[in-house]
């Protein structure tokens, strides 16, 4: 198979594939390789989550926004202790 790229996209395959130390053509297969590799796991991350749903597993939008205030908040005071002046 082969496929082509605009003028641009090539310079810059060729340019990355130098700086790695590899060819554009290894570059190009492992990149798509990858690709399909992270839909895949993608497609089965929705399937799970519309399990989950299924089955009335799920949070609501505001349980949401709350989990995330508490986390927000416990990372502030964490990182924002009055006085500490000593890095850990």
């Amino acid at each position: 198979m082969e496929v082509h790229f605009p003028p641009e996209v090539e310079a810059k395959l060729t340019h990355s594939a130098a700086r790695q130390g590899r060819n554009p053509d290894q570059l190009v297969q492992d990149v798509v390789s990858r690709y399909f590799e992270e839909e895949t796991r993608f497609v089965e991350a929705v399937k799970r989550g519309e399990e989950a749903l299924d089955r009335g597993e799920y949070i609501t939008h505001e349980q949401v926004g709350e989990r995330l205030q508490r986390f927000l908040q416990a990372l502030t005071s964490r990182f924002s202790t009055p006085g500490d002046v000593t890095h850990s």
